[in-house]
């Protein structure tokens, strides 16, 4: 009854609205409002063909607002009216929304029937919490990944990107940590995504299991760029829901890329001029105000822990959103093509990826161990080359000799199917056998 309440409350008693008074590509200009609303009002205009057609303010000229739409422009055009329907956008989130999949609006697409709403209404463009009010990072979370709980690890509250091109396996090891990590709940939007493999994510990746404890926001590629825009928000808002009950939530969002794609898109309809590869001053002002929402929250709440991907264009890691994802981010895990070609999955390069809570969160012993493992490592990428073309000589260097037969044990410690599962204490467990077994051993095994 309360939540009934609030809904009628919620009804509006008079009805402001404008025209059309033009259409530019994806531009909608309306005119006779421009007094009642600001950026980001939404509107819907009034078709000729009797639809109704959700758009946003994004910026004004003169006497008239620009808007762009949420859906399909067919049958608008100009004198078609546009009513006021949202000043500030809101959604209203329960725990009953858990095992759902939801569009950017909040709205069921999982043909399970109705969702269940709140009472509470949540802002979709919150801002983060105040710095001085925020706790500091948790204690160390399993990701159920062993490379990345050994070599990459993760607190409570920390936010990392997963840089990688396409076809390198982000959307699997997204789904691994979703169905495997130690969070009370995870919320994963897919921005951007193909709409053949929204369902085989949910169903075949995330299975039951991982879904019954889990929000899905979804905006495929062929939806608006206003709707996978608001999906990289509603994601975050779902996140903040939650952790105000006082859950550790993880946070998984395919791909920040699209997100920045999506602004770059409205702020070129806005009249932006565009600066680097392209993106609009608009895109690096939207990323810090997205990714600063997740992270640990107030004091006496939970946490977010967010992963967020990376598609970096032509696998060049130093493009313009990659190099500015990771200055914001607590850390970066970076998978490489030529690793997954060779067959090793999840295809972590763990040498190039970083955790800024490391070395602190972990033991000394564990800091020692990762250490020497990495040692190794290294000394064996610098001469792989030589190694593959048959240049080194067997017992040139000691420590070159010991790479190479510590090699196939590590590489082996790093791949993992996506249905296995390794527990923090495991993964160092595994790692510290094959460390134990000692160089002379190592080379031997590796010559059999």
């Amino acid at each position: 009854m309360h939540s009934l309440i609030q809904e009628v409350e919620r009804i509006r008693t008079e009805r402001r609205y404008g025209r059309v008074a033009g259409v530019r590509g994806l531009l909608v200009e309306v005119s006779g409002i421009g007094q009642h609303v600001s950026i980001g009002s939404r509107l819907e205009v009034e078709t000729r063909d009797f639809r109704r057609v959700p758009i946003e303010i994004i910026g004004f000229r003169h006497d008239t607002a620009l808007a762009m739409p949420y859906d399909q422009l067919e049958g608008v055009g100009v004198g078609c009216k546009a009513v006021l329907t949202q000043s500030d956008p809101v959604v209203f989130p329960s725990n009953g929304w858990l095992g759902r999949v939801v569009n950017a609006f909040g709205e069921p697409v999982d043909g399970k029937g109705p969702i269940v709403h709140g009472t509470k209404p949540r802002l979709l463009r919150a801002g983060p919490p105040p710095a001085h009010n925020r706790q500091r990072v948790g204690q160390k979370i399993d990701l159920g990944v062993r490379a990345l709980n050994t070599f990459v690890s993760c607190c409570q509250g920390q936010r990392m990107g997963i840089f990688a091109g396409s076809g390198v396996g982000k959307s699997v090891l997204l789904s691994m940590i979703a169905r495997h990590s130690d969070a009370n709940i995870s919320v994963i939007g897919l921005i951007g995504e193909r709409g053949r493999e929204v369902q085989e994510f949910i169903e075949d990746d995330l299975g039951p299991d991982g879904l019954a404890k889990s929000v899905v926001v979804v905006a495929t590629s062929d939806e608006s760029a206003l709707m996978r825009r608001q999906a990289a928000y509603m994601t975050l808002t779902l996140a903040e829901h939650f952790r105000d009950e006082g859950a550790d939530v993880m946070c998984l969002m395919d791909s920040v890329t699209r997100f920045a794609m999506a602004q770059r898109e409205i702020g070129l309809a806005g009249g932006e001029p565009p600066t680097s590869k392209g993106y609009t001053p608009t895109v690096f002002t939207e990323l810090p105000r997205l990714l600063e929402r997740a992270g640990p929250g107030p004091r006496g709440a939970g946490n977010i822990t967010g992963l967020f991907t990376v598609l970096v264009e032509g696998d060049d890691h130093n493009e313009p959103v990659a190099d500015a994802v990771r200055g914001i981010l607590d850390g970066h895990i970076v998978m490489e093509r030529a690793i997954a070609e060779r067959g090793r999955y999840p295809a972590i390069n763990v040498l190039k990826s970083v955790s800024r809570t490391m070395p602190r969160c972990n033991t000394d012993d564990e800091n020692i161990l990762v250490r020497e493992a990495k040692r190794y490592m290294s000394t064996y990428t610098d001469m792989e080359e030589m190694i593959r073309l048959g240049a080194y000589r067997q017992g040139s260097n000691p420590d070159v000799d010991a790479a190479i037969g510590y090699n196939p044990h590590i590489e082996e410690f790093l791949g993992q199917w996506k249905d296995d599962q390794t527990s923090l204490l495991d993964g160092y467990a595994r790692l510290r056998q094959i460390m134990e077994m000692g160089p002379a051993a190592a080379v031997l095994t590796g010559q059999q």
